[in-house]
């Protein structure tokens, strides 16, 4: 079994990102071409791509059908909803979302994107910067994803042109000043053929820049995650009742911020109750520090009383319970949102209610205009709107933290989450 360190140095060594792109614009492509030249894909599953690319009279062999799961969305060549995949090289392992580029899925990239630490924008180099590219930059920039890479693909298609990429490069980098963007790369591959994945193109020798595979693996992500405000939400309580663990009581979840350490003095909240960590456990081992977003199980000196849905803070840094909340929602559902609306909310570990006291306005993601004569929000619709809970929250802007930040809403009658909000405030 491997040790604490060997634990959380995978935790470090993780690379979440997110793709988007419009039709056509080769992500299942440049994802089959990742798996491939990193190689990460079976003999058997590339020969099984070969035949069937040569069965559909392909002159080529058609790396998108490595990820195109579903055979209705690869005949229609669209890929509709987000699929996870996962491959490591050895510097790092990754986690891919793959979602669909339609603007009648912008629900799907928010959800795909919500955890990602780099979003990847594919635009295709005939085509330049499309509508559907700025939408994607600014649900990556809404939802305060860090890193951002445009990736030029198709530069076989415009033999190699260095003219074409620096107009693409500098009109997206004027765009992106409009947006809050910590980190841009501007990369011009061709994922059919290779170049600039993850080995570096003999065509293109005027650009300096890293592969996209060096970027992603050696991109530093460790400190865009608070590592300041402890933030704890208990998932569960841990009681064994084994005669090797007979008064063993603990409390699991995954770290969503800060650093943890057995002697530090925390809070329960929302009782207001402290105590100190007695010691941390990750599986069967006691560690020295937990930090996000390590799932580990917290034990206290003292026997407070703790349930699901309170969070773990230190006394001088706590975030402040509030039932009123100004959000941005992403609307999921075929039937609109609209004021005065009830739903359930689920926030970190914490279920509540939720009344829709007022909807500010309608954010037009391609042109950033706020609608504020709406009156409601369709579904894939993003705007500004001010809840009221039945029971206090204990969150954090998202701009500070992105999983006390944020959180779904329900339909009661259904089960079914229709929203996705990024909490701007607490009153």
């Amino acid at each position: 079994m491997p040790d604490a360190t060997d634990s959380i140095t995978a935790n470090m060594d993780m690379l979440r990102f997110a793709t988007a792109g419009s039709v056509d614009d080769g992500k299942s492509t440049l994802i089959g071409r990742l798996l491939l030249d990193s190689k990460s894909i079976f003999e058997d599953q590339l020969e099984a791509v070969q035949a069937t690319s040569v069965s559909k009279g392909y002159d080529y062999t058609d790396l998108a059908l490595l990820t195109d799961g579903l055979r209705s969305e690869r005949e229609q060549g669209i890929t509709i909803d987000v699929a996870y995949r996962y491959f490591a090289t050895p510097a790092r392992k990754f986690i891919i979302a793959d979602t669909p580029g339609h603007v009648q899925y912008t629900r799907n990239m928010v959800t795909g994107a919500s955890t990602a630490d780099l979003g990847l924008v594919l635009v295709d180099a005939r085509q330049g910067l499309t509508e559907q590219s700025r939408r994607h930059a600014v649900i990556l920039s809404l939802l305060r994803v860090p890193h951002l890479v445009l990736a030029v693909n198709k530069m076989d298609l415009v033999d190699f042109s260095q003219e074409v990429y620096d107009k693409i490069h500098a009109e997206f980098t004027t765009f992106a000043t409009k947006l809050n963007i910590p980190d841009l790369e501007v990369i011009p591959i061709s994922a059919l053929a290779g170049d600039n994945v993850v080995n570096r193109s003999e065509n293109m020798d005027w650009y300096s820049g890293p592969t996209l595979m060096h970027h992603l693996e050696n991109v530093h992500v460790a400190s865009d995650r608070d590592l300041v405000d402890v933030r704890f939400p208990v998932q569960y309580v841990v009681r064994p009742k084994s005669d090797e663990h007979h008064d063993y009581r603990g409390y699991g979840g995954m770290v969503a911020g800060g650093v943890l350490k057995p002697g530090d003095e925390v809070v329960v909240l929302p009782s207001g109750m402290t105590s100190k960590i007695a010691g941390i456990d990750l599986f069967d081992q006691e560690i020295t520090e937990a930090f996000p977003p390590m799932s580990v199980t917290v034990r206290l000196e003292d026997d407070v009383d703790v349930s699901r849905g309170d969070m773990i803070a230190r006394p001088a840094n706590a975030p402040k319970p509030s039932q009123d909340i100004d959000a941005m929602i992403c609307w999921m559902a075929d039937a609109p949102l609209k004021p005065r609306q009830k739903l359930a909310i689920k926030h970190t570990t914490r279920s509540a209610r939720t009344l829709v006291k007022d909807i500010q306005y309608r954010l037009d993601v391609n042109t950033l205009h706020r609608d504020q004569e709406t009156k409601e929000l369709g579904r894939n619709e993003i705007g500004r709107v001010q809840l009221r809970t039945t029971v206090p929250l204990l969150c954090d802007p998202y701009s500070k933290n992105r999983t006390t930040g944020s959180f779904i809403l329900i339909d009661e009658a259904t089960g079914i989450t229709v929203g996705a909000g990024m909490i701007n405030s607490g009153a």
